[in-house]
Order: C-alpha cells, then structure tokens, then sequence
C-alpha cells in the first residue's frame, strides 16, 4: 500500500492527507502494531484506532484533531504525542485520557491551543504553562514527560498541593475588543448618563463579564474609569 512503511513492529502512515485512519490499516497491521504513526493527515477522527489493541506508542502530531478526540482502551500505551492540532479544551482530554490510557507517561500537546505558550499565542508566557504544567500532572499523576520536558518532582509536588486549582490560567483582556465602545463618538458628553440606552447596556455588560472573572475586579474599575475620561474629552 502506497505511502505505508512497516519495520517490525512500528507502523507509519505518514503525510497521506487521509481524514480517517484507513480501514485495511487496521486490518493488516493492528495485530501486530505497537508503534503507530498517522503524524500530518487530515484526521478528524480515530475511528478504527481500536484494532490497534496492543499500541504503545501513539503519533498524532500535524491534524486536525478537536475537541471531540476520542479514543479506545489503550492500556499498554505509554507515549502519545498530538502536537499541532485544533485542541483546546484540556480538561476534557485530560479527563478521557486518564480513564483510556491509564499506563501513559509521555505526553506532548505542544501547538494546541489547550497548551498556552508562544507557538499558540505570543500573549502566553511562562507563568501560563508553569499553571498548564501543574494541571496536566494533577489530572495525570503518572506522566514522567509533558511536551519533550521531564516532569521534576517540584512539579510532582506542587500538582499534589495546587493542581486543582490551576484549571484556568491567569486572565488576559484585550482592551481592543472594548475599543467601540469609546470610539467614534462624534459629540461631547459630560458623563455616561448622556450615552444612549444601548451604549451604557454594552458598557456594563462588559463590566459585568469581566468581574465574573475572580481576578478581574479592579480590570472592571479600570475600564469604568477609562470610559468616563473617554466622555470628557
């Protein structure tokens, strides 16, 4: 079959643009396959991945895999890399993998949007995955890798004590997403309460959906003040 390379027991399919995994595949490696490379496809879906029963290595990488990822029992499978797809929700994939692959111990998410650091968004840093590090390790306890980096037992430690709470990483709000609430005026005013009705809903409606957010207080006063400097000019 054009495009498959078969050493042993490791299997690739790799940069065949297939949306699924191929049903003769499955059929004629899954048996025997315990590395299993499908890296830059088109997949959506891991439909058939079960045949592949006795995987322990697993590559995803350069999909376009979602949040709809599911996959078998894979209990021997103990490296899975889905760097470069559409994920984004973290907890639902943290929460699937540890109840499907229970023996995995390398993982690597990087080019995700549920991994925050600069190949996602040059507004991540750090801090960002140092709370992703943290929550990843308090959902999977086991892993002795996460994105090419070794798991230290600081990192262990700190899952241990702070993991749970480390679900949504620090907030940041973009002021350009409130800018049309302050720009374009053509009149003067002297306060807010010269705004028309549908105005002064928007600019409240943002207040109030940034204080949702525990750590965005004093954002909204900040906004608040910014707009009624904005109505004196």
């Amino acid at each position: 079959m054009a495009g498959l390379v078969v050493s042993g027991t490791q299997v690739s399919y790799i940069g065949q643009d297939c949306r699924e995994i191929p049903e003769h595949l499955g059929r004629d490696c899954g048996h025997f396959a315990k590395r299993l490379d499908l890296s830059f496809n088109l997949l959506r879906s891991l439909e058939g991945l079960s045949a592949f029963g006795s995987l322990e290595e697993l590559i995803l990488d350069n999909n376009l895999l979602g949040d709809d990822l599911v996959l078998p029992g894979l209990p021997r499978l103990h490296t899975l890399t889905l760097n470069k797809n559409q994920i984004s929700d973290l907890e639902y994939l943290l929460d699937h993998l540890a109840e499907v692959t229970p023996a995995l111990e390398y993982l690597s998410l990087l080019g995700n949007v549920a991994c925050p650091n600069e190949l996602v968004s040059l507004e991540k840093d750090e801090e960002d995955y140092k709370r992703y590090r943290c929550f990843v390790l308090h959902k999977l306890p086991n892993l002795k890798f996460l994105d090419a980096r070794k798991v230290t037992k600081q990192e262990r430690e700190e899952a241990l004590v702070r993991g749970a709470f480390m679900k949504v990483v620090k907030p940041k709000v973009s002021w350009g997403s409130v800018a049309i609430f302050t720009m374009g005026k053509t009149q003067r005013a002297t306060g807010l309460s010269v705004m028309t009705s549908s105005e002064s809903i928007k600019v409240w409606e943002s207040i109030s959906s940034l204080q949702q957010v525990s750590s965005s207080h004093q954002m909204a006063k900040v906004l608040e003040l910014q707009l009624q400097q904005q109505s004196f000019q």
